[in-house]
């Protein structure tokens, strides 16, 4: 039988593997050999296994992880594409931040250098769009400094805003070619307030915003009026890996919802809550589960249950409200996972833009 399969000698030079790194991938079930010899040990592979041990070894050289290399042998050619393409952003996120870092480092190593000069045009009605799309997030507590802000996080593709009060986050990102190298600057956000009145009150309907971030001010400018501000000097919680789909591939369930329906249903009188009390604080908690049809629905308090099968999780009504407000569309997607996961909320035409709210436990 042996005469008809390949040994790991054989497979590791028809792949560009090494026979180190195909036991390896035997032990952790990525590329599990056709035979084993019981008395010898020694392992034998199909020709059909060629082509997915050299999928192994492409994947493995541009640094995927093994659980999606696994996944990735056994997919069909879209889900392939799709695992590729969520690795290739991955890559350009840590590209961008290793950017960034070694800008900070030049400048440790001499303070002197004239500070850095980043300038990217933008249309000013997606500024204003992604403004609001993410000023419900900030935060307000005094003794969080860091979070009283809107992070302008510029790489080569354009600009994403962020900002969180720890409970919620919320991301956007608004597309554009920037003069200068990748920065990053977390603007106060009373400058952020004003930047949106500008746009909305520039006397040029066609004239482009202008961000500018130079050391550590940060700018935006319009038809010759412009605001500008210090920005803050803590260091954003890093949300990249936020970015980044699940381990799975999914959530557990994604829902598309009709925001005018779901915001009528949460702010009825006769909206369900359920009060659990948090460091002494009695919470009004809104619980999301899902109906015979697999939709969304709310729960009340008599409907509440531990069985680990039905599914359902408590959030913050009132900030659940605010991310359906600043979606900006008619319909949106939620993304539910584990009840002790973060809640999505995303638009279903704009992979940059989404929040994310923190569960409350039930």
């Amino acid at each position: 039988m042996e005469s008809d399969l390949r040994s790991i000698g054989e497979l590791a030079r028809a792949s560009g593997l090494t026979v180190s790194a195909l036991r390896f991938y035997d032990s952790a079930g990525v590329l599990v050999p056709a035979r084993v010899d019981p008395v010898t040990g020694y392992r034998w592979y199909t020709d059909d296994q060629v082509a997915p041990a050299r999928l192994v070894a492409g994947l493995r050289r541009v640094g995927m992880p093994v659980p999606e290399i696994a996944r990735a042998v056994r997919a069909e050619p879209a889900e392939v594409h799709r695992l590729l393409d969520a690795h290739l952003r991955r890559l350009e996120d840590g590209l961008a931040d290793a950017r960034r870092e070694l800008s900070r480092i030049r400048a440790l190593v001499d303070p002197g250098e004239r500070p850095m000069f980043t300038r990217l045009g933008l249309s000013r009605a997606d500024l204003a769009a992604a403004v609001d799309a993410v000023r419900f997030a900030v935060g307000a507590d005094p003794e969080l400094p860091v979070l009283a802000g809107v992070l302008f996080d510029i790489g080569p593709d354009g600009v994403r805003l962020a900002a969180t009060d720890r409970h919620r986050l919320a991301v956007t990102r608004v597309g554009g070619r920037p003069d200068g190298p990748p920065v990053r600057a977390l603007a106060p956000v009373g400058f952020v307030d004003e930047v949106r009145a500008l746009l909305d009150t520039a006397a040029d309907s066609t004239a482009e915003a202008w961000l500018t971030v130079a050391g550590d001010t940060i700018a935006v400018s319009v038809a010759g009026r412009g605001v500008e501000a210090t920005a803050l000097p803590d260091e954003f919680p890093d949300y990249a890996p936020l970015l980044r789909p699940l381990a799975d591939g999914s959530p557990a369930y994604r829902l598309t919802v009709d925001v005018a329906a779901l915001r009528a249903a949460l702010t009825s009188p006769d909206a369900p809550v359920v009060a659990r009390g948090h460091d002494g604080i009695e919470l009004s908690v809104t619980v999301l589960g899902l109906d015979e049809q697999g939709g969304l629905r709310l729960l009340g308090a008599d409907e509440l249950t531990d069985d680990p099968d039905v599914f359902r999780i408590g959030v913050n009504g009132g900030y659940l409200l605010d991310a359906l407000d600043a979606g900006g569309r008619g319909e949106l997607v939620l993304e539910l996972d584990d009840p002790i996961a973060p809640l999505a909320v995303r638009r279903p035409d704009d992979a940059d833009s989404f929040s994310i709210l923190m569960p409350i436990r039930l």
